[in-house]
């Protein structure tokens, strides 16, 4: 994009060393208006310092924006997608996926607020969050220019950034000087690491890794008993206090944290085709997916749970690859919800040393009837007898290709 086509631009900001350059290199390379968005998602960072960063860099006081959206990230964002029991590749919650299409809805809507003409995200060329920024942005407004510096600069390596930095007097930290071991990534449903230390799949982590799960190893030698209400499929309430989604969240990351829950050492196909290993924490929302699980099992109809489980892959591949606002997560969306009408009542779990296991789960809708499973008198509610005509109508086609086989055989 030539100097001059970008008259004022909404960058995602952190406050952090890369965006606080990002920030610098917008105004020397296009000269333009740069305007800041620092979202607040529980990453359990102050946020205070990004707003004095970005005053120091010269940015007005009206075109700096933080916003907490930690109750709409769980709300609107990650509780719709654990209605679906959502896994990509069977293991990953998808932490880091679920947040961008918010980060980037954000952004637009400041775009048009503001008037810029342009957005721009910090995200490398390498990974997929460029693309979970750009098809939302595109979505939402498809006329937007995309600044992605990452792909656009000129700069070799870290030392030739931390020499732009200094040059343009953009405090380093301390910690920042060297190469950093790993990068991380957080917000109110996880933390991701990745690169450097772990780049090597066949290397454990360092425990240096981990911030928001102590190690199983240490957990107490107490199991921790929890009660999680549901209502229309989503968490609601703790031992029967209500809580907003967020502070539930929180409540439930603590609860994991404190007995080793949501640790996943993982390597991950990302959309970009490359494979990438990544270290992720999810204490809160590993227990929560087992609990949502839990409660489903008895209210939801085999068949409606089975084509859950059916899309669920696809709906997850939607979100990984940043398709959150594609017309086709949209209609898998209403299907998933649909499902939850009725996925209402209490699973009771205990905690224990990096394990979540359901031991007892009750609803008013519960389709589980004691009287039909059960071995002693049903009262006439089950005819053993029926059994005999279900099997031989289910066997039909099997016995039909049977004696085709035999034939076949006797025939040779």
């Amino acid at each position: 994009m030539a100097k001059g086509d970008i008259k004022k631009v909404v960058l995602a900001y952190s406050g952090g060393l890369d965006t606080s350059i990002i920030l610098k290199w917008l105004q020397t390379t296009y000269g333009c208006e740069v305007v800041t968005f620092t979202a607040d998602l529980g990453q359990g960072e102050e946020l205070g310092p990004a707003r004095e960063k970005a005053l120091r860099a010269g940015i007005k006081p009206y075109n700096i924006f933080i916003e907490d959206l930690r109750e709409e990230f769980v709300r609107d964002y990650v509780f719709p997608m654990f209605r679906a029991n959502t896994v990509y590749e069977g293991q990953y919650l998808l932490g880091t996926s679920i947040a961008r299409p918010l980060i980037a809805k954000k952004q637009i809507e400041i775009a048009r607020k503001v008037g810029a003409d342009a957005v721009c995200h910090g995200a490398t060329g390498k990974g997929n969050d460029q693309v979970r920024f750009e098809l939302t942005y595109y979505a939402l407004e498809p006329s937007i220019k995309i600044i992605a510096p990452w792909r656009e600069w000129t700069f070799k390596g870290r030392e030739e950034l931390l020499a732009f930095a200094r040059e343009h007097q953009i405090t380093i930290a301390k910690d920042k000087e060297g190469e950093s071991p790993f990068s991380v990534d957080a917000n109110l449903l996880h933390s991701s690491s990745e690169g450097k230390v772990l780049e090597d799949p066949a290397k454990e982590a360092p425990s240096i890794v981990y911030q928001r799960t102590i190690s199983p190893l240490d957990a107490p030698d107490k199991a921790t008993d929890v009660t999680i209400g549901f209502e229309r499929g989503d968490a609601v309430s703790i031992d029967g206090q209500k809580l907003s989604p967020a502070a539930l969240l929180a409540k439930l990351n603590d609860l994991g944290k404190a007995n080793g829950i949501g640790r996943l050492d993982l390597v991950e196909n990302r959309f970009v085709g490359m494979k990438s290993r990544g270290v992720y924490e999810t204490p809160g929302g590993t227990i929560l997916l087992v609990a949502h699980r839990a409660i489903e099992s008895i209210t939801l109809d085999r068949g409606a749970a089975h084509l859950k489980d059916e899309v669920m892959p696809r709906y997850a591949e939607l979100i990984y690859n940043g398709f959150w606002f594609a017309p086709e997560r949209d209609m898998l969306q209403a299907l998933i919800d649909k499902s939850q009408e009725h996925v209402d009542g209490d699973v009771r779990l205990k905690l224990y040393k990096g394990n979540v296991m359901v031991t007892g789960r009750e609803s008013a809708n519960s389709l589980y009837s004691s009287t039909l499973v059960t071995f002693e008198d049903d009262r006439g509610a089950y005819d053993q007898k029926d059994a005999a005509g279900f099997i031989r109508l289910n066997a039909l086609r099997l016995r039909t290709l049977g004696a085709r086989n035999s034939k076949l055989k006797r025939d040779k």
